[in-house]
């Protein structure tokens, strides 16, 4: 019998965050916050098992698009530009100059899946509106973690205020990510993407209606 790679990793996918979130509800908070940067390695894995990458630029485009949301996050950690002053909690793992490496890792995830998503959203395949859609729906995620994120040890703005600016910088880097990896990628999934997406949304958003 032929195992089903993509249904199984859909199936961890949701298994993982309705776990954690009842986990944190019902049981303690910290404790399960503290497994963050477990369940974002995890996902990881899951997503890049099930994305095909055909040549070196592909590869490339993912790495390129880490390397720039590091670097912006190290301009914004250490010099209080882009996304405004903030610091990262413990929960994201390893730093490198006050950034998690799984951040990196996060807004690549992000591009990938937003991107597949708006790939099914736009019928007549126009890689400027994919983009558009794309980034709009990195900026929703964004909406959603922002709230939360203090409380779970991941991040934290300046008297616990998130500026206007976070949310443009979302934008703008949103953007550059979006148009790297749509020129690279033609061909797109989308089933595990939109669970994954919708996965990670239903969390941060039964967490912010519960816990705040």
């Amino acid at each position: 019998m032929k195992v089903n790679k993509k249904n199984i990793s859909i199936f961890i996918i949701w298994l993982v965050h309705i776990s954690g979130l009842l986990g944190m509800v019902f049981y303690d908070l910290d404790f399960f916050a503290g497994y963050t940067s477990i369940n974002l390695s995890l996902m990881s894995i899951i997503l890049f098992a099930n994305i095909k990458l055909n040549n070196k630029n592909q590869i490339f485009s993912l790495l390129l698009i880490f390397l720039i949301g590091m670097l912006s996050e190290f301009i914004g950690v250490n010099y209080g530009l882009i996304f405004g002053e903030y610091i990262y909690g413990n929960n994201l793992g390893f730093k490198l100059f006050g950034v998690p490496i799984l951040i990196g890792l996060n807004w690549v995830i992000l591009t990938v899946i937003c991107a597949n998503i708006a790939s099914i959203l736009i019928k007549n395949n126009s890689i400027t509106q994919i983009i558009i859609v794309g980034t709009l729906l990195m900026l929703l995620m964004d909406f959603v973690m922002e709230p939360i994120a203090p409380k779970l040890d991941l991040w934290k703005f300046k008297n616990l205020v998130v500026p206007t600016s976070n949310y443009i910088g979302w934008l703008l880097i949103s953007i550059l990510t979006q148009s790297i990896y749509n020129i690279q990628f033609k061909e797109k999934e989308a089933k595990l993407s939109f669970n994954l997406y919708t996965a990670i949304f239903t969390f941060f958003v039964s967490l912010n209606l519960i816990l705040q």
